[in-house]
């Protein structure tokens, strides 16, 4: 049964702490030098901190990053919240910790910049985007990510953030989701940046209470939309019945989507946190275009080049690409399990050689084949 663990400033000033004792109980695993580190951690995070007290904090981090108890991280990170001298090392090891030690930080950590950011939109969990979409005072680059991956909360969370810089493209991706998605209209309908067109077009499709709301804010004539609601009701009716109208224009293979998709890419590209491992989380979320785009820019290949890759009788060039940027050998198989759902079986069944080249020889392998299609 574990002891409790009571957090208690130590008598002595911070000014005299040991550094070296510290380091030499972060390296104990005796439950009593585990309390006392605790209790010297909170107190160099109680007070204001030298020059050198920065760098000891994060080597005592790193020292009990494999087998440190959650309530020392979770004090660190309620601590170092609003700390601009703390290691940026350590902040971002908080900002990926699980969520309930990681928020504090996310929310309030000066040290996290927009490239940390939209790293934990790609790499962390929903809880954590959400987290991110909260944070006060959000660049337009990181609030743009958001948006273009079009994740239902964490839009939502950002639309309900009034400090954020929201551009009025991004607002009005924003109200088209909010067709869809019915969590966005209240937060959309009281927005600061909602501008009369845009409440026009977020008017259609909210009930009664936000129509009120929008109408006290802005000059809405409901009888000419509520005219227009009816007119395309008919035609509709006409036509054949009603059927799913795609939101936007976005339509898997459309150009709204390659437009949309390539963007976030060179979003992530420009932060340096463009890596292969979205080129999976693209393939679970059914995002085909996503994973194009993301491995032409990993790779530094041209759309058609790895269009020609999937679309490949074997499997030979997406493997060689896959490899160029990254991609272990061993994830491969269950990566072009994925791809073949999405694309109706391409690569066909042809299959393909796992040599051990490394990432420079299958680039250099690639573009030679892909430029001699009777080659694979």
């Amino acid at each position: 049964m574990s002891a409790v663990v009571q957090v208690r400033s130590p008598a002595a000033p911070r000014d005299d702490f040991d550094a070296s004792a510290l380091l030499n109980l972060a390296r104990s695993r005796s439950p009593d030098d585990r309390q006392r580190l605790l209790l010297g951690v909170a107190a160099l995070c109680e007070s204001t901190p030298t020059a050198r007290a920065a760098p000891v904090l994060g080597d005592i981090f790193l020292a009990l990053t494999a087998q440190a108890e959650r309530e020392i991280r979770l004090v660190l990170a309620e601590r170092l919240a609003d700390a601009d001298w703390a290691p940026p090392a350590l902040i971002n090891m908080l900002a990926l910790d699980e969520i309930e030690i990681a928020r504090p930080v996310i929310t309030s950590s000066p040290l996290l910049k927009d490239a940390d950011l939209i790293r934990l939109l790609v790499e962390a969990t929903l809880e954590h985007q959400i987290a991110v979409a909260r944070r006060p005072g959000l660049s337009r680059s990181v609030t743009d990510v958001i948006v273009e991956r079009g994740e239902a909360v964490t839009m939502t969370a950002l639309a309900s953030n009034r400090t954020a810089d929201i551009s009025e493209a991004a607002l009005h991706r924003l109200v088209e989701e909010s067709r869809r998605l019915a969590g966005l209209r209240a937060p959309l309908s009281r927005h600061p940046r909602l501008n009369e067109a845009l409440a026009q077009e977020l008017y259609q499709w909210v009930g009664q209470a936000l129509r009120q709301s929008i109408g006290e804010r802005f000059r809405i004539d409901d009888r000419l939309l509520n005219g227009a609601v009816q007119d395309a009701s008919a035609a509709l009716a006409r036509n054949g019945g009603w059927r799913a109208v795609p939101i936007s224009g976005r339509k898997e293979d459309g150009g709204d989507r390659h437009e949309m998709e390539r963007r976030l890419v060179d979003k992530l590209q420009a932060a340096g946190q463009l890596r292969p491992g979205l080129l999976v989380r693209a393939l679970r979320e059914h995002r085909l275009v996503l994973f194009e785009q993301t491995l032409a820019a990993l790779g530094g290949f041209t759309s058609p080049q790895v269009h020609a890759a999937i679309r490949a009788p074997t499997a030979e060039l997406l493997y060689l690409a896959c490899i160029a940027v990254g991609v272990d050998r061993a994830v491969f198989p269950s990566l072009l399990v994925e791809v073949r759902k999405l694309t109706g079986g391409f690569p066909a069944d042809g299959g393909w050689t796992a040599t051990a080249l490394n990432a420079a020889s299958a680039s250099r392998a690639f573009l030679q084949m892909v430029e001699k299609p009777g080659s694979v």
